[in-house]
């Protein structure tokens, strides 16, 4: 295998928790990184918290390896968010959109943001 080629297979599993009030948009755009990248990563979403209130026992329960908090949170909710989770499994990955990114860009932005974002954040 040269240098230039894909690992023959993806790096992972990596289990992934994502904290935002529309749980039906994250699955969706989570949905569609996954599909993007597996040729890359084995991304697993377990599980979203749809409050902030919910992050540290979802946290517990699935043990995540990433956490993604979305763009409506702002940068001071997100920090409190990664806290809570990173106190609870130390190492955690840890990703915030940018604050407005879903509002002002669309979906697709926040796709294109995330997969342009994972390698640094994966292998980083």
């Amino acid at each position: 295998m040269s240098s230039s080629q894909q690992p023959s297979h993806p790096l992972g599993p990596f289990k992934l928790i994502t904290v935002n009030t529309a749980p039906d948009r994250a699955k969706r755009l989570i949905g569609r990184v996954v599909e993007n990248v597996r040729d890359k990563y084995t991304i697993i979403h377990s599980a979203n918290a749809a409050d902030i209130d919910s992050v540290a026992a979802l946290v517990r329960e699935h043990q995540p390896d990433i956490l993604f908090t979305a763009s409506m949170w702002t940068p001071e909710e997100s920090q409190r968010i990664q806290q809570i989770a990173k106190d609870i499994v130390p190492g955690l990955k840890t990703f915030a959109l940018p604050q407005g990114l879903q509002v002002e860009r669309g979906p697709d932005a926040v796709v294109e943001y995330i997969e342009e974002h994972l390698p640094g954040l994966i292998e980083g």
